[in-house]
């Protein structure tokens, strides 16, 4: 039987990243006020909600990284530590692009350390990540394979309707892209355009020769959801031909379990090689004001199976099987956390 993990595994951190190196489960994910990047440490998942959390980059006063810092992720690249995240410019300086304002003007940045413990080295900006034009980006997530790293990442495609497509390129190093960005999918079904027209949050797991590029969709209350694109390791995954788009989502609410919006995953591995599934979820349905400062979306994880044929068995999200808080409860963006 698959191991059960308690959940939340951390409260309050909405686009959990968790990479395990070394038997340490390190996590960040986006801060509720948004205006600083933290990373944890623990040995086991269940230890991550009582570990120290420690601030490793906090906002500019100023400038294109000074307001509304989302998602970061972080990833083992060469022997260094890179933290990719998106940041935007203060409401009252925008980007020149059509239909610009302060909650959709966000582009990809990076960090480095390369120090072996990232809780205590020193990170250096390697700045924006130019993705070939610019619009609101967001969500970059990382992998390699056969000793080239690729990025994935959600992009705004002004010829498209919507708000973010998915996007690869190749890697010339962690900062920089090395190939023109290649567009894998767009939000086009019923589940991928409740509230907004999304495809963000990509994850790529890979296992057995299969490559799963995870991804949420729709706004960000109860409707959202995760699907899935498939593609052999050994395919050019720079061809969108290369992937297989699944028509229907593969991850969605369970009222039953009292979880609502799952979504924006990653995906780390048990202590046993077991793969874990993490994403953000609600625990209750009547959302006060703008979602995007309601503070309770829980960092859940739970073991992903796979059948005898190797495919995931994707499941529901299970029940908590810890307090969370379950008021409803709004964060000002003034910094008055409560």
């Amino acid at each position: 039987m698959p191991e059960t993990i308690p959940n939340p595994i951390v409260l309050q951190r909405a686009d959990p990243c968790v990479l395990r190196r070394d038997g340490q489960y390190y996590f960040t994910g986006s801060y509720p006020l948004y205006d600083r990047i933290v990373l944890r440490r623990a040995e086991r998942l269940e230890d991550l909600q009582a570990a120290p959390e420690v601030t490793i980059w906090t906002k500019h006063s100023e400038g294109p990284q000074s307001h509304l810092i989302w998602a970061p992720e972080i990833h083992r690249v060469n022997g260094a530590w890179y933290v990719y995240y998106a940041a935007a410019p203060n409401p009252d300086v925008t980007f020149d692009v059509p239909d610009a304002d302060d909650t959709f003007n966000h582009r990809v940045f990076c960090l480095e350390c390369l120090d072996d413990d990232p809780l205590t080295g020193t990170w250096t900006e390697k700045g924006q990540v130019d993705t070939g034009w610019e619009s609101f980006a967001l969500d970059a997530t990382s992998f390699v394979l056969d000793g080239t790293q690729y990025l994935v990442w959600a992009q705004q495609d002004f010829a498209v309707k919507g708000h973010s497509n998915l996007y690869i390129a190749r890697m010339e190093n962690p900062w920089t892209l090395a190939t023109p960005a290649v567009m894998l999918c767009k939000p086009e079904f019923d589940w991928e355009i409740v509230g907004f027209w999304v495809a963000e949050g990509p994850s790529v797991l890979q296992k057995d020769g299969c490559l799963y590029l995870t991804y949420s969709a729709s706004a960000t209350g109860i409707e959202y959801a995760m699907g899935v694109l498939t593609a052999s390791a050994s395919a050019d995954l720079l061809d969108p031909a290369s992937w297989t788009k699944s028509p229907e989502p593969v991850f969605t609410s369970a009222p039953e379990n009292g979880i609502y919006g799952p979504g924006h995953n990653s995906f780390t591995e048990s202590p046993s090689g077991e793969t874990v599934l993490v994403y953000h979820a609600r625990t209750y349905t009547e959302l006060v004001g703008n979602p995007l400062w309601e503070p309770n979306r829980q960092a859940c994880a739970q073991v992903l199976p796979f059948d005898e044929d190797g495919n995931p068995v994707w499941g529901t999200p299970l029940p908590l099987t810890r307090p969370a808080p379950s008021g409803v409860e709004v964060l000002p963006p003034d910094g008055t956390m409560r």
